[in-house]
């Protein structure tokens, strides 16, 4: 990686982290306006969870949807309207894939009734990611996350095409897509971690990593052959455990499965393709412990891209709609 392009990267990642720190979240935000918010949450995130592990993964994956696109505003919630056909979770990255919204439903739900109006429905996705990690990870991923997000009302689905890497892009663009949040290349090799849980569409990888099966390895592009069809018909697109050793598990196995060349994404694999990320992935495959202590603060660090404050946000009474409609 040039020394001119980890330059531009250290100094956008210095501003645009110094700016979120000044942007008023901490850790027990709420402490007197709504103190049992996060105990509310956690609550709800554990029932769906416990029954599901694949909504703990989804929820996971809802933060950094949310976050890459308009910042953590929670605008990835918002339904369609008349006025706005197209948001952000009716986009090719999100829909149908993206899961996890009936979790923040309940858990909203819940704190309306502890809290009327008191807390963002941006800050209870912020705390169901944290607590999904906590229990995909049998309890291990412990994440102070700080709070005082406000929800956005702005939505378009063309923006998370823009804005959210794409499974197929290369080392180079992985890092600059990364760094335009203000996230480094270690943070964009730590987060890239989550993708240990959870499912993958079959259109998602397919043709591209099994038409050149050069860097995988061949038996487990051969389980993918059984699973993918080679031709779907229409509507059939199956899904695939993206870590087919642990796939509930909320740990450092998706680095080990990088170095075995066992992962689905092109994304994936050319973390390999760079001394810089190579390195980091032996790091987090190797050393007990590095991976989830590195995620803690990747995880929080993302947190904080591009929040609302003040008259730039609101407080919606209901997540999937913003409030003056």
């Amino acid at each position: 990686m040039a020394t001119a392009l980890r330059l531009a990267v250290a100094v956008t990642c210095a501003f645009l982290v110094l700016a979120s720190a000044c942007q008023g979240l901490e850790v027990g935000y709420y402490k007197k306006s709504c103190p049992r918010v996060e105990h509310i949450v956690r609550a709800e995130v554990k029932k769906f969870v416990y029954k599901n592990a694949g909504i703990g993964a989804g929820l996971i994956r809802l933060l950094f949807h949310d976050c890459f696109v308009q910042g953590c505003d929670g605008s990835v919630l918002l339904d369609p309207t008349p006025a706005n056909p197209q948001p952000e979770k009716l986009s090719p990255p999100n829909f149908p894939s993206l899961r996890g919204f009936e979790v923040i439903d309940a858990a909203k739900d819940a704190v309306e009734k502890a809290c009327p109006g008191t807390v963002s429905c941006a800050d209870i996705v912020a705390f169901a990611s944290r607590d999904a990690a906590y229990f995909l990870s049998r309890l291990r991923v412990k994440i102070n996350m700080p709070a005082g997000r406000l929800d956005g009302r702005v939505s378009n689905a063309s923006e998370a095409l823009d804005n959210l890497p794409p499974p197929f892009f290369n080392v180079t663009e992985l890092v600059d897509a990364f760094a335009a949040k203000g996230l480094d290349a270690e943070d964009m090799v730590v987060l890239s971690g989550a993708h240990t849980v959870g499912r993958a569409h079959c259109s998602s990888f397919v043709p591209d990593r099994l038409a050149a099966p050069s860097d995988i390895d061949a038996g487990f592009a051969s389980v993918l052959r059984r699973r993918c069809p080679a031709d779907p018909a229409p509507g059939n697109d199956p899904t695939v455990n993206q870590d087919l050793a642990t796939p509930n598990a909320f740990d450092n196995q998706y680095y080990k499965d990088v170095l075995a060349h066992k992962v689905l994404f092109t994304s994936d694999a050319a973390l390999l393709t760079a001394p810089e990320t190579a390195k980091m992935v032996r790091d987090n495959a190797y050393i007990p412990g590095w991976w989830e202590d590195k995620f803690k603060a990747a995880f929080v660090k993302m947190s904080r891209v591009e929040v609302k404050t003040g008259k730039q946000g609101e407080i919606r009474k209901n997540c999937r709609v913003v409030n003056h409609a």
